[in-house]
């Protein structure tokens, strides 16, 4: 998962996209919640796309990594915007004082080179499908939202 000899290493998203041809799946969805199970090895994304049953999107189930990308909808400069975004939503209870989870993904992970622990504390709960009846996961998953507009969105919902 580095990059190329005499090449800076690349940042891999640990939200990724499924359909790149680096993509690996980073864990596995799981319990009620839909937290993130990590795998302990990654496995490519292309040999586990045939196995998930039709009619349900792969993201539902499956957690994906993918390299970090400039034409990233969520790339803001250097950045990454999602993480920047979730890391304004208080974190679930517990959040804070659970272990670190295992993941093969850390050392080239853009989040944990972005914000270190707090991304990976923050890591299982994210979804890359989100409900739509859940006005505050969508607003953060959106590209254009502002730090603002979730500060905004959590205030009034005081």
């Amino acid at each position: 998962m580095d990059g190329s000899a005499g090449q800076a290493p690349l940042n891999w998203c640990p939200s990724g996209d499924a359909s790149r041809p680096e993509s690996v799946v980073l864990g596995v969805r799981s319990g009620d919640g839909g937290e993130v199970v990590y795998l302990a090895e990654p496995v490519p994304a292309a040999d586990v796309l045939g196995a998930v049953p039709e009619g349900i999107a792969p993201n539902r189930v499956l957690r994906f990594a993918s390299h970090c990308v400039s034409e990233c909808a969520n790339r803001v400069g250097d950045a990454c915007g999602l993480i920047e975004r979730m890391r304004v939503v208080p974190p679930e209870d517990g959040a804070d004082e659970r272990s670190l989870p295992r993941c093969h993904l850390r050392p080239q992970c853009k989040w944990w080179n972005q914000v270190g622990v707090e991304g990976c504390r923050r890591c299982p709960a994210v979804v890359t499908l989100n409900p739509h009846d859940d006005e505050l996961r969508v607003l953060v998953a959106g590209p254009d939202t502002t730090l603002e507009q979730v500060e905004e969105w959590m205030a009034a919902a005081e």
